[in-house]
């Protein structure tokens, strides 16, 4: 049940038989949950992390009125709130997008971990890492870049996380967020999102259908977000 886990992982270092049996014992259940559900309450005191087997889900801060922000999204191999293992009060509050599968790891197992896989330790510390880089460059989208390259950011850094797990065929990948959704995460009103969508369609750039986005011209699409991977650490090193 982590195969996406121990997928994305492996893309970052080479994992050993036991280090992916111990993954495997971590978990205790699983679980599937409907979309809208609210995974992680802000203010929560958890005993568990959740890993997203398959699904999308989102972090986010809400307002007293209602309003949010996304902050990140989640995909299939990531751990959703492994920071809770230290962090022990969440500060945000992550919800389905879709029908989710998810695998609970109790905090005292991955305490286990931490005491007898020191590699795969600083593999899970890489993953946390990582979710605080693709902060910062969302912040980036939001403070500075212009509306339609922080679109073409998003979409350039969904493609190649789910690439990284195997949910991407030549070029394509799902993507089930809704005008609103993106809003949320660019700071954007839906109607700006929209015309957003339409230039880079028009462009080109990208096919989007219901809920797959096709990209037609990474090259172009990537020098308009001025993306640059090295946030995402998709590269083998030994850690």
């Amino acid at each position: 049940m982590s195969q996406p886990l121990l997928i994305k992982l492996a893309r970052r270092d080479e994992l050993s038989d036991e280090e992916r049996q111990a993954v495997e014992a971590a978990i205790a259940k699983i679980d599937m949950v409907a979309a809208g559900r609210e995974l992680v309450a802000e203010g929560a005191r958890l005993n568990h992390s959740i890993l997203l087997i398959e699904g999308f889900t989102a972090r986010c801060k809400i307002l007293r009125d209602g309003t949010r922000q996304i902050a990140s999204l989640h995909i299939d191999g990531d751990f959703i709130d492994l920071h809770s293992f230290v962090l022990k009060v969440m500060d945000h509050t992550i919800v389905a997008l879709t029908q989710c599968r998810i695998a609970i790891v109790p905090h005292e197992r991955l305490k286990l971990i931490t005491e007898r896989y020191p590699h795969l330790t600083r593999l899970l510390w890489l993953n946390t890492v990582i979710d605080a880089a693709i902060h910062r460059e969302w912040l980036v989208s939001v403070g500075r870049r212009s509306a339609q390259a922080s679109l073409a950011h998003l979409l350039c850094e969904m493609y190649l996380r789910l690439h990284a797990v195997g949910k991407v065929t030549e070029w394509s990948f799902v993507l089930p967020v809704t005008q609103a959704d993106l809003g949320d995460m660019l700071g954007l009103s839906i109607v700006h999102v929209n015309r957003n969508v339409k230039k880079l369609r028009e462009t080109g750039f990208i096919v989007w259908e219901g809920s797959r986005v096709t990209i037609r011209d990474w090259d172009r699409l990537s020098e308009l977000a001025e993306f640059d991977p090295t946030y995402l650490s998709l590269n083998v090193e030994a850690r």
